[in-house]
């Protein structure tokens, strides 16, 4: 599933091809994604001109004086940027044309996606109860410390919640944890402040790395630009069961929380 960085890295490569300009037709081959496409949609998109693309936890805002489209790349989805009039594969559910002669295609597979149109995003009920954005000045370890207190869940899981803090998947919860030197399967609430402070410093570093690389590609993800993202070269723990740490060569071990797949070091997270 793409996760934040993949988000990001979408965001940052349709944003150029498409500000400015103005809708003229929207193409929907198949409503039945995770949630029926609405025809709000099909009424309220065509004629208005795109002011910005932004990103909220793993949803795409294409912003407009009238409202946003909120956008879900699901399990499998990506987003391309198109000349209008390219032939739609059997995958191509929503084509949002424009005036300047390109197209903005969603393609997903497996339809666990979404679109979605609001007036109001942030009240939106997919959007108003999220945690802070990880790379954003709410985010820090004390909040972590404070959000943690009694709490006997996982730490893992614990900053998976997206009412705790957005973006955290499972691919970079994993890598984040190695570099604070964490073991994942410590409850959250017995975890010191200091730990806290070193595991958001962790989490803000593991995703800034991943959004330069432009993502982990593992199965289905392609940036914006249909280009795959490199971040999969520079992963410490996840996906490396029984490969040797690259801190002390102890194999790296994978267990399940949570119905997820989870990699960490014996030696090096405690």
């Amino acid at each position: 599933m793409p996760e934040l960085p993949e988000v990001e890295t979408s965001r940052r490569g349709i944003e150029p091809h498409i500000v400015g300009s103005t809708i003229s037709r929207v193409v929907i081959r198949e409503r039945r994604l995770r949630w029926p496409i609405a025809k709000v949609v099909d009424r309220k998109l065509p004629g208005q001109t795109v002011e910005s693309v932004s990103r909220r936890a793993k949803y795409l805002l294409v912003n407009t004086d009238a409202g946003s489209a909120i956008l879900h790349l699901g399990m499998s989805g990506t987003l391309v940027v198109l000349e209008q009039g390219a032939p739609a594969g059997v995958h191509d559910h929503v084509d949002i044309e424009f005036d300047s002669g390109l197209m903005l295609r969603f393609r997903d597979p497996r339809r666990f996606g979404s679109l979605h149109w609001s007036e109001t995003p942030f009240s939106h009920p997919l959007l108003r109860n999220l945690g802070p954005e990880p790379l954003g000045p709410d985010f820090d370890g004390e909040y972590l410390w404070e959000k943690a207190r009694g709490r006997k869940v996982s730490v893992k899981q614990f900053i998976m919640n997206a009412h705790i803090v957005v973006g955290v998947g499972n691919i970079y919860a994993s890598e984040a944890l190695f570099l604070a030197g964490i073991n994942p399967r410590r409850a959250a609430g017995r975890i010191a402040k200091h730990r806290y402070a070193a595991l958001a410093e962790a989490i803000r570093d593991v995703l800034a790395k991943a959004i330069k690389a432009g993502g982990t590609t593992l199965r289905d993800f392609y940036g914006g630009d249909g280009e795959a993202g490199y971040f999969r070269h520079q992963l410490e723990a996840y996906d490396r069961e029984d490969e040797p740490c690259r801190r002390c060569n102890t194999p790296i071990t994978a267990i399940v929380q949570g119905q997820r797949r989870t990699y960490y070091c014996k030696q090096c997270q405690t």
